[in-house]
């Protein structure tokens, strides 16, 4: 299957740059900048051309039928974002009840142009004792580059600072203005 994967990625013209922690059995992947569902779809592809399994966190709506089946295969995690419940807590505790767990997660929380990152990643790599590994999803050279793990330091504003620079040159799909299929193909 991972042959049929890289055959998607190449054809797509996009190439990886860099790898995954060999030595590390659990850790959160961030993914930036998210400016389209296209990134969705560059993500599946990335993910089996590199062969390795990663969960995500969905909004519950996506689980319904009648694709939902597809989302939980592919990994989803349903999240229901209308109660109160501690996210972080829920996550932490799913992470250390397994043996080995990658998740995926967009900082920004949402396709839209935002101005501050949402912190749960940071928080549940903190509490879970997990690294952080960035994942800049660069339309313009059309790279998947996956940087070396991130370790929090527990100096919150100086390790969000660190992280946000890293993707502070990445383009997105929208960014480069058209958001348009060939812009991917």
């Amino acid at each position: 299957m991972v042959r049929f994967w890289r055959l998607a990625l190449k054809l797509a013209g996009w190439i990886t740059v860099g790898r995954l922690p060999e030595n590390e059995k659990k850790f959160i992947i961030i993914v930036a900048p998210h400016t389209s569902n296209w990134d969705f779809i560059m993500g599946v592809i990335i993910r089996g051309a590199m062969g390795f399994k990663a969960n995500f966190l969905g909004k519950e709506s996506l689980f319904r039928k009648p694709f939902g089946f597809i989302f939980m295969g592919l990994g989803g995690i349903p999240v229901d974002r209308g109660t109160s419940r501690n996210m972080v807590d829920q996550v932490v505790a799913e992470i250390n009840g397994r043996s080995s767990f990658i998740l995926a997660i967009a900082p920004e929380g949402t396709r839209g142009k935002v101005k501050k990152w949402r912190t749960g990643f940071y928080y549940i790599a903190r509490n879970a004792n997990i690294p952080i590994v960035m994942c800049q999803l660069d339309y313009k050279h059309k790279e998947a580059r996956f940087l070396d793990p991130f370790y929090p330091t527990g100096n919150v504003n100086a390790d969000l600072e660190y992280i946000h620079d890293q993707f502070k040159d990445v383009k997105g799909l929208n960014d480069l203005k058209t958001g348009n299929l060939e812009d991917i193909l």
